[in-house]
């Protein structure tokens, strides 16, 4: 993760289960190598994944994520609007809301 503040429950969840986190972390590593997919595409995957299941605080996570990898927001936006026929425009309106919190700040941590 980037050195911006991370979210409290975040933190704390890391903190609690150390060995059950790590394992975790170390998931999202082993699987990103397991493949042929570029960096920035295993990133829109991911932010694809969070939008459909709602949640906010993963689409942030993301977002700053293929920021980092050198994703555009342009990218960003079409990968969240492509899912109109699969999730819902109402579900993608909000993804692009939250997409939006951080393209606006940059990649900054936004709180959720």
């Amino acid at each position: 993760m980037s050195k911006e503040k991370l979210p409290k429950q975040y933190l704390q969840i890391k903190k609690r289960y150390a060995k059950y986190f790590k394992a975790v972390e170390e998931l999202g590593k082993v699987v990103k190598q397991e493949g042929p997919l570029d960096e920035r595409t295993a990133h829109l995957i991911q932010l694809a994944g969070a939008a459909t299941v709602h949640s906010e605080g993963a689409v942030h996570s993301h977002v700053r994520r293929a920021m980092e990898a050198g994703v555009t927001p342009e990218e960003i936006y079409h990968a969240i609007i492509l899912l109109t026929s699969t999730i819902g425009f109402p579900t993608v309106v909000a993804a692009l809301s939250w997409a939006e919190d951080v393209i606006k700040n940059k990649g900054k941590k936004v709180r959720t």
